[in-house]
């Protein structure tokens, strides 16, 4: 049986949640707390396996008592579930120390499923969630690819060779690999099929 704790700063969703978790004979909710500083008190108390953690909350937010938690040798997994995916609520949270990030849409079963991965160690992530840190991840310095580099990736994307994309854009075979090396290093990628992929995932593809 997973031991729960549930952090969010309304009580609606908590009984929600709470009710959910209490049909199923895996799970326990073994506390609540409505902020970050309360959810400190209550890990510290209970000792869950895995903490629902809200980020937007007044007083300590989610990602200062996910570092908190951290810093205080709590063992609990923690499982962000909120309804913002941008990247200045995802980024910071994973880099505190989140085991996953979900949505609130996400349905029961797969929540069920992600807090048992979770409760495994394993990284459990919203889909577009995970398109925002491969971005990140892909290109450390965030350096933005020119136009040009847009156009060259846009034809690989489509199966061009260098060749094809050449003649298409009325530039040198020996340009257009000279735009793509440049882009790989934006990207931190090593070949066009990473490049593309980087490139999607940063939105500058589209698709």
């Amino acid at each position: 049986m997973i031991g729960l704790v549930i952090v969010d700063d309304h009580p609606v969703v908590r009984d929600g949640l709470r009710g959910m978790f209490a049909g199923d004979a895996r799970f326990r909710v073994l506390g609540e707390a409505a902020d970050g500083r309360e959810a400190l008190a209550v890990a510290g108390a209970v000792r869950p396996d895995v903490v629902l953690m809200d980020l937007r909350m007044p007083g300590m937010d989610g990602v200062a008592a996910i570092r908190a938690l951290r810093e205080q040798g709590c063992a609990a997994r923690v499982l962000v579930l909120t309804t913002y995916d941008t990247d200045s609520d995802v980024l910071p949270a994973i880099r505190a120390g989140a085991t996953g990030y979900l949505l609130k849409d996400v349905p029961r079963e797969e929540l069920f499923r992600a807090v048992s991965a979770a409760h495994r160690g394993e990284s459990v992530l919203a889909p577009s969630v995970a398109g925002r840190l491969l971005g990140e991840l892909r290109s450390p310095g965030r350096q933005e690819l020119s136009q040009r580099e847009r156009e060259v990736l846009g034809l690989i994307a489509q199966g061009c060779s260098n060749r094809e994309a050449a003649g298409r854009l009325f530039i040198s075979e020996a340009t257009v690999k000279t735009h793509l090396l440049h882009a790989y290093a934006k990207l931190g990628v090593r070949d066009r099929a990473a490049a593309v992929a980087a490139a999607y995932a940063r939105g500058l593809l589209g698709g």
